[in-house]
């Protein structure tokens, strides 16, 4: 509690004589002397700070430390992306048999059982900018073969970082049910921790791509080039 006496302050006193007379000189209001005073119109006290909005001043300070910060993290990540090789070239196979084209059609397992139906579905989601399906699921088959301990938490850190993660821009879409298994299990990582995550990318291809993959001109060129080959044979 501040004392009414702190510092010399005294509490005026209502009930005495107010004095009417003429100001002394001594005793002119300060006030007076600074609006008269050109040094002191001109010049403002030097501790004197302009009258900046706190909460302006913070929020703009903390959006350019958030964009210094943002700016950073995808330079970082360009430069991880760029010195680091394609996970999965093409796969080495044998051209596919007019058989093998038309089986294609009839079951998307067996596209994706067969390396060259694999290297054209592939081909044709990179058209539609959604190759990370097909890379996020070769590097599940590829997690699966390893046994070496060290190796599987090496593989498994690479496959979060690049498809798993939201920062990574070659994101593959999962339910947050998937994720929260995911994270939990990443603590100590298994040949099978992406299990969940690859068949849902699995149905996903099936679902949604596999259809327009059958429609599109590169699957067409195909089955058009398997029957040329088949009527002069």
């Amino acid at each position: 509690m501040c004392s009414g006496k702190r510092n010399g302050y005294r509490p005026p006193d209502f009930n005495a004589q107010i004095y009417t007379g003429p100001v002394p000189a001594d005793r002119e209001s300060p006030m007076a002397g600074s609006e008269t005073s050109p040094s002191h119109a001109q010049h403002p006290s030097p501790t004197q700070k302009p009258n900046t909005c706190c909460f302006c001043w913070c929020c703009c300070c903390s959006c350019s430390c958030l964009t210094v910060r943002s700016e950073d993290a995808k330079r970082g990540r360009r430069k991880a992306q760029e010195t680091r090789l394609e996970p999965f070239p093409c796969e080495t196979c044998t051209k596919p048999t007019v058989e093998d084209i038309k089986q294609w059609s009839q079951s998307f397992d067996k596209l994706m059982k067969n390396p060259a139906g694999r290297n054209k579905f592939r081909e044709f989601l990179r058209t539609e900018y959604s190759e990370e399906n097909m890379l996020f699921w070769l590097a599940c088959e590829d997690l699966k073969k390893e046994i070496n301990k060290s190796a599987i938490e090496e593989k498994a850190c690479v496959i979060y970082e690049d498809y798993i993660s939201i920062l990574s821009p070659k994101e593959v879409s999962l339910d947050s049910r998937v994720r929260e298994v995911i994270n939990r299990r990443m603590q100590d990582p298994t040949p099978h921790i992406f299990e969940d995550a690859q068949l849902q990318i699995y149905t996903l291809m099936h679902r949604d791509s596999y259809p327009r993959f059958l429609n599109s001109s590169i699957y067409r060129s195909l089955v058009q080039g398997g029957s040329r080959s088949s009527s002069e044979s």
